[in-house]
């Protein structure tokens, strides 16, 4: 039986409890596949800071090195706001990106057919599917860039400096390239080209970068003009590929327009096949320990983790068909439509991991 090594981090607020459902369906389908996960429970996040008074130990950072890969459930929540920002629950998540080397965020945007009516995008413009892949470069740009505070004329004033290096760009570029290449072949990379110097090079270079994929048709899009066609017409786009702050608010639009946070999974990717794996969601404090929180994005980001990083592909799938199989049938209550039996964040991975 094939092994699996992952460190698993299940955080605060409701991320032991979708974590927890999670491995359920992991477990399920190493049954059906044959494979076996062997997990290494660590702490980040604000869990992390009770328990040693850091948001990422270092142990924490030498576990997932030795692993095949890394699984999330979510950190933060009003408890730890005292903290200074460097010491903050989300800090361990900057942390743990630039300590691993996760350079390249892939977010799908996928609207599964029993919840295409929970968009609040009219059926005409959605039609029967939208399913939109973007990524988003996570180790670079504004938030990474130099930054600082200070005082002139009496005036206080802040910075923070957007930079991006070729080789930066060529990286990123080059695994959207290759997600395009496996999916529709169509790539739209997203800039400010009309203003930035940044993105005039991220244009030159991702241009550069075309010529080594010429199945894939590269077309390119101002910010701004992405965000109002996300609405206007979605199902144009394919592959999105963009920077640290454009895809942070792009990927986040997207996911409304596929009308359900609580479905939608993420993968950080490093190079070779190692990632970290979680639901785009937060730890929603105010739910926790009540049972009604939603595990299935929790639960389609461990399918992809199955697809990219530990080569199977079968259950990953298997995993995607049972979530859209247990939606004609139950939902939690996040998602809840009249004629659906609604069920707990527990019976809802039982009713996925039955469905293997």
């Amino acid at each position: 039986m094939r092994e699996h090594k992952i460190v698993v981090l299940k955080g605060d607020g409701i991320g032991p409890e979708i974590v927890d459902e999670a491995l359920k369906v992991l477990d399920a389908a190493g049954e059906k596949f044959g494979f076996k996960m062997v997990c290494d429970e660590r702490l980040m996040g604000g869990a992390a800071i009770d328990a040693t008074g850091v948001p990422l130990p270092q142990e924490t950072v030498d576990a997932c090195k030795a692993a095949d890969c890394v699984f999330l459930g979510a950190v933060g929540g009003p408890k730890w706001d005292s903290q200074p920002g460097s010491n903050r629950p989300e800090a361990g998540l900057l942390g743990i990106r630039s300590a691993l080397g996760l350079y390249a965020n892939l977010r799908p945007a996928t609207i599964f057919k029993p919840l295409k009516s929970a968009s609040p995008i009219k059926d005409e413009i959605i039609g029967d599917s939208m399913d939109i892949l973007i990524v988003r470069e996570l180790t670079g740009g504004i938030y990474f860039g130099k930054r600082g505070t200070g005082e002139e004329n009496g005036v206080a004033f802040a910075y923070d400096t957007e930079q991006y290096s070729v080789p930066e760009i060529r990286r990123i570029a080059k695994t959207a390239f290759e997600m395009a290449m496996k999916r529709n072949k169509k790539l739209t990379s997203v800039d400010k080209a009309n203003v930035l110097d940044s993105s005039r090079l991220w244009r030159k270079t991702v241009i550069e970068m075309s010529a080594d994929y010429p199945e894939v048709e590269l077309n390119h899009m101002y910010v701004d003009n992405c965000a109002m066609q996300l609405v206007r017409n979605p199902k144009q786009f394919d592959v999105i590929v963009t920077s640290n702050m454009f895809g942070d608010i792009l990927s986040d639009e997207a996911s409304m327009i596929s009308g359900s946070i609580g479905m939608l999974a993420s993968a950080s990717l490093a190079e070779g096949k190692f990632g970290l794996y979680e639901p785009i969601h937060g730890s929603a404090p105010d739910i926790a320990g009540q049972g009604i929180a939603n595990p299935l994005a929790t639960i389609l980001s461990a399918a992809m983790m199955l697809r990219y990083s530990l080569d199977e592909p079968q259950a990953a799938s298997a995993i995607e068909s049972a979530v859209n199989a247990a939606l004609e049938t139950v939902r939690t209550p996040d998602i809840y439509e009249e004629g659906f039996r609604k069920v707990s964040t527990s019976e809802m991975g039982d009713a996925v991991a039955s469905l293997l």
